[in-house]
């Protein structure tokens, strides 16, 4: 159901629009943490390295497919702001058809390479059968994960958020039940926790699927799956400067998880707990990034620039308050919320260090964040992977290694070097801002629709 958020407070919308979009991340996102804090009940610390490991790659590897997704949620918000019908049946039409062959070829193409990324990961060899067993079956399900994550994508670009929210609640209930029966119960290790996850992806799409086909919340014609060269076009202009960039952003977490497992069991342990406590907490940065992209994109389409812009300035200011409150909270709590996830004394201890440290890129990445939506509603999202990329190349990557060498008996540096990263995108970020022109007029905004 297509719903306008081009009239009203501004403010207003941006809560009735992130909030279900924040509790359907905030689900989707438990379901790694659930397997990691369940599998740690049960399982030492390589059965924990196996699954923080696997279920990084994973999310790399939907990451980079709700990125290039992006395309097709600032396209139908520009064409229902602009009250285009049929530029959002086409743009609906075309994404299934391209989604649907990617996520065929992309699901053969990691069930052949299980092995060799494993190795890649430079995974630990205790955690090795446990890391290719997990990644094996989740690979399996690509095409039930990119499903999905399609569907919550048109979902997001006709201005409704609370749809997806619905479906994943079910699927997380489901999946935390199903990881204490394959881990706890049949203990299965790694490969339960991927069992659970499959079926739980599974479910939401049936879900999806039935709420589609009853309600006819998405109106299309077999024409419209022809692909459109013109629309398929800005759908992956758009799209895919942001799965790479999203990509990118994956593989440096994927690098200093090798650097970390280089370190041994403990720090490779350690980092993969606060890398899922980190991936929780930036629930409200990527919330924001999705709202203006969306918000922005209607706003856009029906020329209100002005709204557009307002819609960033208050992503921003929700972005550094929640940002520096967590920061400061993370601080006096490190220890307690690694604990959550492990008993084991010596990964809690070099956890804790590293949060303290990783923690303060909320912030910068909060500001980031609500940038690149931004230039994804103009469809300017080639803008969003020049900064990652230049902050990936300089800062984040060569830091993160210079801090393993150079202190190799604490995370703590590590931590703060990541941060290094988002501090350089943020001066990137409002570089781009200021130095762009024409972003206040109903022209420009007319003709990001051509």
């Amino acid at each position: 159901m297509e719903k306008n958020l081009t009239s009203g407070s501004v403010l207003r919308n941006i809560f009735v629009f992130a909030l279900p979009f924040f509790c359907s991340y905030f689900l989707q996102t438990l379901y790694g943490m659930a397997d990691l804090f369940i599998i740690g009940q049960f399982e030492g610390a390589a059965s924990i390295t196996a699954v923080s490991i696997g279920s990084q790659v994973m999310h790399m590897i939907t990451v980079m497919l709700v990125g290039l997704a992006m395309g097709t949620t600032v396209m139908i918000a520009q064409a229902v702001g602009a009250r285009n019908k049929r530029s959002v049946r086409a743009s609906i039409g075309n994404t299934i058809t391209l989604f649907f062959l990617v996520s065929l070829v992309l699901a053969m193409l990691l069930v052949f390479g299980t092995e060799p990324i494993t190795r890649l990961m430079s995974t630990p060899a205790e955690a090795v059968p446990g890391t290719c067993e997990y990644l094996f079956v989740c690979f399996l399900g690509i095409p039930l994960i990119t499903a999905y994550n399609i569907i919550s994508s048109i979902f997001r670009g006709l201005g409704d958020s609370q749809s997806p929210m619905y479906f994943v609640a079910i699927a997380c209930v489901g999946n935390i039940l199903l990881d204490y029966l394959f881990m706890g119960y049949y203990r299965l290790g790694p490969v339960g926790a991927a069992y659970g996850t499959l079926i739980a992806q599974g479910i939401s799409v049936a879900l999806a699927l039935l709420y589609v086909g009853r309600k006819k919340v998405i109106a299309i014609e077999w024409p419209d799956l022809r692909p459109q060269r013109k629309v398929m076009g800005r759908l992956l202009r758009i799209g895919i400067p942001i799965s790479l960039q999203d990509g990118f952003i994956q593989i440096a977490f994927l690098v200093i998880t090798i650097i970390a497992n280089m370190r041994g069991l403990t720090d490779a342990a350690a980092v993969g707990i606060v890398e899922k406590f980190i991936s929780f907490v930036f629930l409200v940065p990527s919330s924001m990034l999705a709202t203006v992209s969306a918000l922005g994109a209607q706003n856009i389409g029906a020329g209100k620039m002005i709204r557009a812009r307002r819609t960033l300035w208050y992503a921003l200011d929700i972005c550094i308050v929640f940002g520096l409150l967590v920061s400061l909270v993370t601080q006096f709590t490190a220890d307690e919320i690694v604990g959550c996830f492990t008993q084991e004394p010596v990964v809690i201890a070099a956890g804790a260090l590293y949060l303290q440290g990783y923690i303060f890129d909320c912030i910068f990445a909060g500001i980031h964040f609500s940038f690149s939506g931004f230039f994804c509603a103009l469809g300017r999202s080639e803008f969003s992977f020049l900064h990652n990329l230049i902050a990936i190349v300089t800062a984040r990557i060569p830091l993160v290694w210079l801090a393993s060498n150079w202190y190799p008996d604490t995370l703590f540096p590590m931590g703060l070097a990541t941060c290094a990263g988002s501090v350089v995108s943020v001066v990137i970020c409002v570089f781009f801002f200021w130095r762009l022109k024409g972003w206040g007029t109903k022209q420009h905004a007319f003709s990001l629709l051509k």
